[in-house]
């Protein structure tokens, strides 16, 4: 799908279309919704950005309590979030990770984690719609789409993961020493689920998407979001290009075979598989279809890379997400010695599918491959495990290893940015041998 303005292919490659975006956001040639691009750019020019972001975003990634409640409660959830399940971050809930050993492939939603930037909104499903609008559609006429039209559709079910681009953040801090803003993810913020629901690229075309059509932008029905220095950014909102919207988006009404509950974006949300959770766009109400290329807060203040490692005007918008691995064990636990132990985890790539795992218990000095439990598929995670008999006391520490089929293997440290996203380090996580 190309127009006169682009050139032949260059939208089917996500590097080229980021680098593209940013030089055209970068030279003002590219229109960002509702919010004053001098807006933009003065919360951009913020100092490390700190002073532009939101409360649940703004204190340092080392500093977020943990929960202590039987059962805490965070503002604007509406499901429960017992402690033994969930670590309260903000607006948001983080799972801990420990409690997926006792889950399937599929993470419930009694165990998915939370990702709010205001509030869960509770919206009646027999009055939703969907509203596609824009110069991309054909004539410019406005198409709306009601649950039952999106039911009638032909139908999709997909086991894939939603994973928050600062899921990992406080091991920036915490393994690295680097400082980073942002919420104190430890590597809770992510779950896979089956989800159900219409193909976007089916709604698009009944809508009448044009050929020289290049972005659309959904935007969700939470609240409006503002910043702690009082600029409305309106609601949440993130574009994405045509071919992706065009692959493999999904508009899911449905989670692990039942109705979207309304944490979870109920009743329609946006599942772009293999991009960072910002892309899924929960509670969706309106999407825009333009032929111009578009911009939001939430791919110009957020979700781009800033550092010393990245240009002054920061990189282009991300998109994929990472490679990582996670065991499914209580941080700094106790196990007793001369005891066989069963260690499980899970492991997730956003390029590749999952072709090993490799596991050390004696803080990296040695490996051995642990066994996939799962048939590794794209954009979803393997559940891994090994056999771990320890005979010496004390404390030390178990790392887990992922490679992917594209050949990417998780590195030894992370590159550093000032948000905290993309931590794609391999893990040192704490035990203590008794």
């Amino acid at each position: 799908m190309t127009t006169q303005t682009e050139p032949p292919g260059i939208l089917t490659d996500e590097a080229a279309y980021d680098r593209r975006r940013l030089r055209q956001w970068l030279a003002g040639r590219a229109r960002a919704d509702t919010v004053d691009r001098r807006d933009l750019l003065r919360l951009l020019a913020a100092a490390g950005l700190a002073t532009a972001l939101p409360p649940a975003l703004a204190a340092p990634a080392h500093a977020a309590p943990r929960a202590t409640a039987p059962a805490a409660a965070a503002p604007g959830i509406v499901k429960p979030l017992p402690a033994d399940r969930f670590t309260i971050r903000g607006t948001n809930a983080e799972t801990n990770f420990a409690a997926l050993a006792e889950t399937g492939h599929s993470t419930p939603v009694s165990h998915f984690f939370v990702r709010n930037h205001t509030s869960t909104p509770l919206i009646d499903p027999a009055t939703w719609e969907l509203r596609l609008w824009g110069d991309g559609l054909a004539g410019g006429k406005e198409r709306t789409f009601t649950l039952a039209d999106l039911k009638r559709l032909p139908t999709v079910t997909r086991s894939a993961f939603v994973e928050c681009a600062g899921n990992g953040r406080s091991f920036y801090a915490s393994q690295q020493g680097q400082s980073v803003e942002g919420t104190a993810w430890t590597l809770g913020a992510i779950g896979s689920a089956r989800w159900r629901g219409a193909r976007l690229s089916d709604v698009l075309r009944l809508a009448g998407i044009r050929r020289d059509a290049v972005d659309i932008l959904p935007r969700g029905l939470d609240p409006e979001y503002v910043t702690a220095d009082g600029t409305n950014l309106g609601r949440v909102r993130r574009p994405l290009p045509v071919p992706k919207a065009l692959d493999d988006v999904l508009l899911a009404y449905e989670m692990n075979g039942a109705p979207l509950p309304p944490d979870h974006g109920a009743p329609v949300r946006l599942v772009v598989p293999s991009w960072v959770g910002i892309a899924s766009t929960k509670w969706v109400g309106d999407i825009e279809v333009s032929r111009e290329p578009l911009f939001s807060p939430w791919n110009t203040i957020f979700y781009r890379l800033f550092g010393a490692a990245y240009p002054p005007e920061g990189s282009a918008p991300l998109t994929r997400q990472t490679l990582k691995s996670a065991f499914e064990l209580p941080w700094n636990a106790t196990l007793p010695a001369r005891t066989g132990h069963r260690l499980t985890g899970r492991s997730w790539s956003a390029t590749g599918t999952i072709a090993r795992v490799d596991v050390s218990t004696d803080a990296g000095r040695t490996w051995h491959r642990a066994q996939l439990n799962d048939t590794p598929r794209r954009a979803d995670w393997v559940r891994w495990s090994t056999r771990w008999h320890p005979t010496a006391k004390g404390p030390t520490e178990l790392l887990a290893r992922a490679t992917d089929t594209t050949g990417h293997t998780q590195p030894a440290t992370a590159v550093h940015n000032t948000q905290g996203y993309l931590f794609d380090a391999v893990v040192r996580h704490p035990v203590t041998v008794v």
